[in-house]
């Protein structure tokens, strides 16, 4: 699960134009190597400016605002991160300790700090338990989070039918479940439910007899 995680990690930072190195093909026979922790340096070659700050859940529009980051994948994908959750995963937060992460930002020269990037599967969805986990996160040092399904929903749009994603094993699936509508694109199926919703009764109706 970890190596597919990590790849979508991949695709999706390649995909927004990003440069992508993964610090390690291989797991250290022990836990004591503290590089294993961060899974990608990514680097922007043509950042933008951007006016205040970022929001502490990135969406793809923020991305071109982002010169460069460590990235942690946690793709614990049946989980939430609660903060129970992160309160009994201290080895979440391993990354952001100072020994571990000045390690890290040696791969980007002395360019300034680069951001600490936490990719999760899912926050809590109650605005109260989930301003808690953010405000915890914050707290331990973690500078911003993306959802997989941020990642997930861009590949998706992303990926043409029409082409041949030779070079991608996970684009080329994408892509064929796409061609038999398998696979829908999330704004598509957005548009699909609220139109549903908006249908009145009457017309819902006529359509059943049609």
């Amino acid at each position: 699960m970890a190596a597919v995680s990590e790849t979508i990690v991949r695709e999706y930072f390649e995909l927004r134009e990003f440069l992508v190195r993964q610090h390690r093909k291989y797991i250290g026979q022990t836990r004591h190597e503290d590089e294993d922790d961060i899974d990608f340096f990514v680097l922007n070659p043509h950042p933008r400016a951007h006016e205040g700050e970022l929001p502490f859940v990135l969406g793809s529009a923020d991305l071109p605002f982002i010169q460069r980051a460590v990235v942690v994948v946690k793709g614990w994908h049946t989980e939430t991160f609660s903060t129970a959750r992160l309160v009994a995963s201290p080895e979440i937060f391993r990354f952001v300790e100072p020994k571990v992460f000045q390690q890290a930002a040696r791969a980007f020269g002395k360019d300034g700090a680069p951001l600490k990037i936490l990719v999760v599967p899912a926050l809590p969805q109650a605005a109260e338990a989930r301003e808690e986990s953010i405000a915890l996160l914050r707290s331990k040092g973690i500078d911003a989070v993306i959802p997989f399904r941020t990642m997930l929903s861009d590949l998706v749009s992303e990926t043409e039918i029409n082409r041949n994603y030779t070079k991608s094993d996970l684009l080329q699936i994408i892509r064929i479940l796409k061609n038999y509508d398998l696979l829908k694109d999330p704004q598509l199926e957005l548009f699909n439910k609220t139109r549903r919703k908006t249908l009145k009764p009457r017309e819902s109706k006529r359509q059943s007899e049609d």
